[in-house]
């Protein structure tokens, strides 16, 4: 009997000892990102101009990578805007960009190159539709802008795509009705205060820090586009149908706005990319994006209403696979 004693000790031990290990090996697990390696290499993003919306959206985005995927290397690469983003992500010259929805669904439908490889990834907060005057300007709707000096932005902007669409929706030809110039958010507001333009259109989101500045050292109006512009609009079918009546609320621009909401067009942005974009680095991405949307909300108003569950209705485009997985993993 004595001396089956340290047998059955030594048995007891490993048996002690690798229940401990089992237990050990369990908690690293659970602890460490074992399975969860960070994607590495470089990607770029397009952006917009220096002043808009997007950039700075995509700068604190940037910001927000490094800290979720630090071997990523994340390169912005400024843009005049939409058109020209969805064309760059298309085409392979940007892997990740945001646009607005009349954009893409323009590209996709004059079937251009690449268009058919095209994904979403999330849909993020509506560009508003600013048209800027002089305070003492007797322009009261677009109709109005006949025979006027307007900033419809550049050729390859989202603005020049919408402000197109909504003077035609108000019977004007935007080459013979108007004088057209192509001044981006970086030169319109410096245009209208020196009396160079009558008015700008401007579409981003709320509120863009250019208009913001504007209006608290020259006295500015936002003029109302009405409903009943939207439904002409719409008649114009294809890309028009992304459009929807919109209000600027009263304290997106208190100087300029004075109290008073103002009616207006909207239109969703869209984060897209590629259908051959790694999905295990797209799924990391889209998650990043929504985490992120608080901490880049802070600095960003418009990034606060980036929410999970719109951001999965990314119409016109079919959902990258990797955002579907991402989706996927989070639904309750």
């Amino acid at each position: 009997m004595l001396k089956a004693l340290p047998r059955i000790g030594r048995r007891r031990a490993l048996l002690g000892s690798t229940a401990a290990c089992a237990v050990l090996g369990l908690l690293l697990w659970w602890l460490l990102p074992l399975g969860d390696v960070s994607p590495s290499g470089t990607v770029t993003f397009s952006t917009g101009t220096p002043t808009g919306v997007y950039q700075k959206y995509g700068t604190l985005l940037q910001h927000a990578i490094a800290h979720d995927m630090p071997k990523l290397d994340v390169r912005l690469l400024n843009s005049d805007g939409s058109q020209e983003n969805v064309q760059r992500v298309a085409t392979g010259r940007a892997d990740f960009t945001i646009a607005a929805a009349d954009a893409v669904e323009t590209y996709r439908l004059a079937g251009k190159p690449g268009a058919d490889r095209l994904r979403g990834c999330a849909r993020l907060y509506d560009d508003y539709v600013h048209l800027v005057v002089p305070r003492s300007s007797t322009v009261q709707s677009v109709a109005d802008l006949k025979g006027r000096r307007v900033a419809i932005g550049p050729g390859g902007s989202g603005v020049r795509l919408v402000a197109e669409h909504l003077l035609a929706a108000a019977g004007l030809d935007p080459r013979k009705d108007i004088t057209p110039l192509s001044d981006g958010i970086g030169t319109m507001p410096e245009q209208l205060e020196r009396h160079r333009i009558d008015a700008f259109f401007w579409s981003g989101g709320l509120p863009t820090s250019a208009i913001t500045e504007l209006s608290r050292h020259f006295a500015i109006r936002l003029v109302p586009i009405g409903s009943d512009l939207v439904a002409k609009l719409h008649e114009q079918g294809g890309a028009s149908r992304y459009y929807r009546a919109a209000v600027m609320p009263a304290d997106a621009y208190p100087y300029a706005e004075q109290g008073s909401s103002v009616q207006t067009v909207a239109v969703a942005n869209l984060l897209m990319t590629r259908q051959d974009m790694n999905a295990d680095l797209t799924e990391k991405l889209t998650r990043t994006v929504i985490d992120s949307r608080d901490g880049i909300g802070a600095q960003v108003h418009a990034a606060q209403l980036v929410d999970l569950r719109t951001a999965i209705y990314t119409d016109p485009l079919e959902l990258h696979v990797g955002a579907r997985r991402y989706y996927r993993s989070v639904k309750p």
